[in-house]
């Protein structure tokens, strides 16, 4: 029997925008997922018709 678990898609960003920074600067764990929180805070103000 597989069991199967809800992601929120809040929760896939953050992982995405986590993996990147931790991909692509010397941050990990910790200091990575909390800029992402920033990052992504910041891009959910942004107006959509911005975007």
């Amino acid at each position: 029997m597989t069991e199967s678990t809800f992601t929120s898609a809040y929760d896939r960003r953050l992982k995405m925008v986590e993996d990147v920074l931790t991909g692509r600067t010397e941050l990990g764990g910790k200091a990575a997922r909390d800029l992402a929180v920033h990052v992504l805070r910041a891009l959910d103000h942004i107006p959509e018709r911005v975007r």
